[in-house]
C-alpha cells in the first residue's frame, strides 16, 4: 500500500518513513503543506499522515481542499500542540483521526492500520483471478487451498496485476504502486518479482497467469480449464 506523509520535521519524517517501509509500505515523502496537497490530488494514496503545523499551507487547509476536491483518503492528522479545539478543528475540516505529538509509533501504525480497514470499503475485499485469491486488508495470498508465501515486495506486483485482470499494466506503474518516490533503480527490477511469482504460482498449482505484454508490460489472466 503506497502512503503519504506531509511532515517538514525532517528526522521525525526519516524516522517514521523507515519504521513503515520495513513494514511493507511504501511511503512518498514532502515536507510542506502544497506539494502535499499536489501530491495527495495526482496519487492514488492509500492513506496520507499529515502534519498539522506545515511551511506554505497548514494541514487544516490541506486537508479542507482535499475534501472539497470529494477526494476521500484517510488523513491521519499529527500535530504539536495539544487540546480539544485543535482535535475538533481537525476533525471538522474532514481529517479522519488525529495524533498529538509526542506519540508512539506503534499507536500511529495501529490507528493507520484501521483507518487503512475503513478507507478500503471501495475496493473488493478480496480480489481474485482464476482460482487465485487476494485479502489485500489480511496479506493473505492463496489458490485453492494453498496459500503462498510472498515477500511484501511480491505481494505488492501480484496485488497491482490482480486489481486489473486481463489488463496490460506498464512496468512504470507497478513500480509507482510498489515502491516509493525515493527508489532510483532500474524500472527491470519489476522482471526479477514477476519470475518469483511465476514460480511460486505454478508450484501452488493456480490457474492465474502472469502474461508478458511486449513493450507495456504484465497482466494478470485466468488459465482455468
Amino acid at each position: 500500500m503506497q502512503l503519504l506523509m506531509v511532515e517538514d520535521e525532517e528526522r521525525l519524517a526519516q524516522s517514521l518513513s523507515q519504521g513503515l517501509r520495513a513494514e511493507g509500505y511504501a511511503v512518498d515523502v514532502v515536507g510542506d503543506g502544497l506539494s502535499g496537497l499536489e501530491l495527495a490530488r495526482s496519487g492514488d494514496y492509500a492513506a496520507v499522515v499529515l502534519d498539522l503545523m506545515l511551511p506554505g499551507m497548514n494541514g487544516f487547509r490541506v486537508c479542507e481542499e482535499l475534501r472539497r476536491d470529494a477526494n476521500a483518503v484517510p488523513i491521519l492528522m499529527l500535530t504539536a500542540k495539544n487540546g480539544e479545539y485543535d482535535e475538533a478543528e481537525a476533525l471538522d475540516c474532514g481529517a479522519d483521526d488525529f495524533l498529538s505529538k509526542p506519540f508512539s509509533y506503534v499507536v500511529l501504525t495501529a490507528r493507520l492500520r484501521a483507518l487503512l480497514r475503513r478507507g478500503a470499503a471501495s475496493r473488493p475485499a478480496v480480489l481474485a483471478v482464476g482460482n487465485l485469491r487476494i485479502d489485500p486488508a489480511a496479506r493473505r495470498c492463496t489458490a485453492g487451498d494453498t496459500v503462498l508465501k510472498l515477500t511484501n515486495k511480491e505481494f505488492g506486483v501480484l496485488e497491482c496485476l490482480v486489481r486489473r485482470p486481463d489488463q496490460a499494466v506498464p512496468k512504470a506503474e507497478i513500480l509507482d504502486a510498489v515502491w516509493d518516490s525515493a527508489f532510483r533503480g532500474d524500472v527491470n527490477i519489476v522482471e526479477v518479482y514477476i519470475a518469483a511469482l511465476r514460480r511460486k504460482l505454478h508450484a501452488a498449482g493456480a490457474d492465474c497467469l502472469i502474461e508478458t505484454v511486449r513493450g507495456i508490460g504484465y497482466r494478470a489472466v485466468s488459465d482455468a480449464r
